[in-house]
């Protein structure tokens, strides 16, 4: 039995305003068919700076999960992404591992809404109207998805093994990961 409750260390000096409004947060939970995990934030306050990441307490090889979204009961599909994977949405858009990428658990209908984030803020923000075209289309196809009315295929990537997606319907394979 895992015990669910956060550890919290607050008053911590944050290390982008440099203040002592910084919040760490670290908690273990069970996922049913993926195992332990440990979530790990950090916020501040002020600044409003936010990091998080999940993390296996077993080591897992590199992985990639797809899985094709058909309809209102997909979109309550458990997905667990750690900092170091990558979501794909093929023709709509992606989620990418870097410096300020975040580790989360959610569910399809979650990883969807901060596509369709991430599309808004294209929108909003583009010059070109080509640009503002492509994105409107992507968020009717997403609001569609989201309706169950269209399908779309997900896919996560992760040389750390740390993400699924945590279905049946759900394909698992070994990521072939790139040598240096």
């Amino acid at each position: 039995m895992v015990d669910e409750t956060p550890n919290v260390l607050s008053g911590q000096q944050c290390p982008f305003c440099n203040t002592n409004n910084l919040t760490l947060t670290e908690m273990e939970k069970d996922i049913p068919y993926f195992g332990k995990v440990f979530l790990f934030s950090m916020s501040c306050s002020n600044c409003h700076y936010h990091k998080a990441d999940v993390e296996s307490s077993e080591q897992h090889d590199p992985v990639k999960y797809s899985i094709d979204i058909q309809g209102d009961e997909d979109l309550k599909i458990r997905i667990v992404k750690s900092s170091a994977g990558t979501v794909k949405i093929p023709h709509v858009g992606s989620i990418e591992p870097g410096e300020a990428s975040n580790g989360y658990i959610t569910n399809v209908e979650g990883v969807i809404n901060r596509i369709k984030k991430q599309v808004e803020v294209l929108r909003e923000t583009s010059e070109e109207d080509s640009d503002k075209k492509k994105a409107k289309n992507i968020l009717k196809k997403l609001t569609r998805v989201l309706w169950g009315k269209e399908s779309l295929k997900m896919i996560i990537e992760d040389p750390s093994g740390n993400s699924a997606i945590i279905s049946d319907k759900a394909v698992k394979d070994k990521l072939k990961v790139k040598k240096s």
